[in-house]
């Protein structure tokens, strides 16, 4: 069997190399898929919302999503310009930023057209929220660069933070669940507030610290896992606070 170098150097088999390859490449994106999309099928199921048959909820929620980004969308575009370098523009990323409240708006919207429990409103929203933002934004860049024929941490990279992402948003549901009720007391509303401000400003805040401290893609989705894990953190201790004084 012969064998021929490549122009890069990479060493081909002209009898059938590629099979090989292809085998290699759909097996990462399966690794992607898998990383990606399981932690969803799991929460769906072991949270409970199948027992409810919440499916279509969740549907509903997914739909609410895509309504929202679209108006996000359409105010970005008329109002703030995209920055093209140079300098960084603080106050109008932080603007823009701002506009990622409309996020808690349609989280609100979803929980409030459900009945139920508290947890299950919170699980409804994130999880059809989430899914949503997962099949929009990445799922196409998934299935082409994936199965790419060079491998790339990046789509790794890109799992793991949809990870992130759903946890993000049951936070946010959460939070939302908690400053809506019309029985939460004085002393708990600014801690909710609060936790509120920071998912909000979240994504910013990451983004301006990743920029000014030029880290790498491995280091900046750690620093994010940490902060999302810490308001994870906190908003369930405040969660199990205000569910246990209105039991």
């Amino acid at each position: 069997m012969s064998l021929r170098r490549s122009r890069r150097g990479r060493v081909r088999d002209p009898e059938g190399g590629g099979g090989g390859a292809g085998v290699m490449t759909l097996f990462h994106f399966g690794n992607c898929f898998a990383l990606a999309y399981f932690p969803y099928f799991i929460t769906y199921k072991c949270s409970g919302l199948s027992e409810y048959n919440a499916f279509w909820k969740c549907v509903q929620a997914g739909v609410t999503y895509l309504f929202v980004q679209l108006c996000k969308m359409l105010f970005l575009a008329t109002f703030f310009p995209t920055w093209e370098g140079g300098i960084y523009d603080f106050i109008g990323e932080f603007m823009k930023a701002s506009v990622d409240v409309a996020d808690l708006i349609g989280l609100n919207l979803v929980m409030s057209r459900n009945a139920g429990k508290g947890e299950y409103k919170i699980m409804v929203a994130a999880l059809g929220w989430a899914t949503a933002e997962l099949i929009m934004s990445r799922c196409i860049p998934l299935w082409v660069g994936a199965r790419g024929i060079e491998f790339d941490w990046k789509y790794i990279q890109m799992s793991i933070d949809s990870n992130i992402s759903l946890v993000h948003y049951i936070v946010a549901s959460a939070q939302v669940w908690m400053i809506t009720r019309y029985d939460l007391y004085h002393t708990y509303r600014p801690a909710v507030l609060l936790l509120m401000f920071l998912s909000v400003y979240k994504a910013f805040v990451m983004e301006t610290f990743v920029h000014l401290c030029s880290l790498g893609s491995w280091t900046a989705l750690l620093a994010r896992a940490l902060v999302t894990g810490l308001l994870a953190l906190s908003t369930l201790a405040l969660y199990v606070a205000v569910v246990n004084v209105h039991s």
